[in-house]
């Protein structure tokens, strides 16, 4: 599935919340209700700094962060558990201007991650930390730590407790057919992709990960090129998915090399890069836009949590595709 694309904007914001198998006549109307709703914040906050005339980077963190804040998505305090039963978490940004990214994965103490990627970025040589390095970085730069149990919901446990009965490892963005819908929905890795007045991009990613996963599984989130990219020459790109398949197609990388290279539009690589994950078993979706306020939203799922903003401050958000895809919230 596909969204046009807009052109004339000096500002623009996209997000999602996850592409995966979301059944319309499964998802009730107060939770897609609380889904929009965040997705409307998201939105509107990363639209305050772009329209104050601060950069693309600082619209990706903030929004983001909202997203992060909220238990309904599978990022920050809604994050999945580990087969060990924590919460390991994942982020990374890029800033398109200069190529510069920051990145962590497996925190399980860092209340916000994108803000900790944003810290490596700025405030490293470095691009990715991990685990206990990354939380040491994190205290050093002054940000907020909290207890582990700070990420706990019911919701997410129980569907841990689900997938350990089932010996099963369940995907970010799946959900099992005989179970109700607001206990096991997998989807809601986040992320954003936005262009800045001075027509510079940012992309950045946050997730929780697999339920269940095991042994440090790191998926494409943290990983410049595939779950993230950003470059002012070609787009940026948020992706969300299946990230084994996402990291060995490298996707993030690979949809803006065929904008750049291949000249294709965003929607026509977008679609190419889905195609070479589903041949290999994967499926999601991906966020693209470029410096001139042209985007794009494709996933080869049932639906795709997602929004966009512009100059006129509207949010428009949705899950499904069809006519009625997205709405003004």
């Amino acid at each position: 599935m596909k969204i046009g694309t807009n052109k004339n904007s000096s500002i623009r914001l996209l997000i999602h919340g996850g592409a995966g198998a979301v059944q319309r006549d499964r998802l009730k109307p107060e939770r897609e209700k609380a889904f929009m709703e965040v997705l409307a914040q998201s939105l509107h906050v990363g639209h305050t700094v772009l329209s104050a005339g601060g950069s693309s980077v600082d619209a990706v963190v903030a929004a983001i962060e909202i997203m992060e804040d909220s238990p309904e998505f599978n990022a920050g305090r809604g994050a999945v558990f580990s087969h060990e039963g924590c919460n390991e978490l994942d982020a990374s940004i890029m800033d398109g201007a200069e190529r510069m990214a920051g990145a962590v994965a497996a925190v399980t103490t860092i209340c916000n991650p994108i803000r900790a990627a944003h810290a490596v970025m700025i405030n490293s040589p470095h691009i990715l930390l991990i685990g206990q390095g990354a939380e040491a970085f994190a205290k050093a730069q002054n940000l907020k730590l909290v207890d582990p149990t700070y990420f706990y919901t019911q919701r997410r446990w129980d569907q841990l407790q689900k997938a350990i009965a089932r010996e099963r490892i369940v995907l970010d963005h799946e959900f099992d057919s005989d179970a109700p819908l607001d206990n096991d929905e997998k989807y809601g890795t986040v992320g954003a992709v936005a262009v800045d007045c001075s027509g510079n991009l940012a992309a950045g990613t946050s997730t929780g990960g697999l339920t269940n996963k095991r042994y440090g599984r790191v998926g494409d989130t943290p990983i410049i090129g595939a779950g993230t990219y950003a470059d002012n020459q070609s787009v940026a790109v948020s992706a969300t998915g299946t990230g084994e398949m996402f990291i060995r197609t490298a996707a993030g990388f690979y949809t803006a090399t065929q904008v750049r290279l291949q000249k294709k539009t965003m929607t026509e690589a977008a679609e190419n890069t889905l195609a070479e994950i589903k041949a290999i078993g994967g499926e999601g979706g991906l966020i693209v836009l470029n410096a001139a306020g042209e985007y794009s939203m494709c996933f080869n799922t049932s639906g795709m949590f997602r929004g966009v903003i512009g100059d006129d401050g509207v949010a428009y958000v949705g899950v499904f595709s069809g006519g009625e895809s997205l709405a003004a919230y």
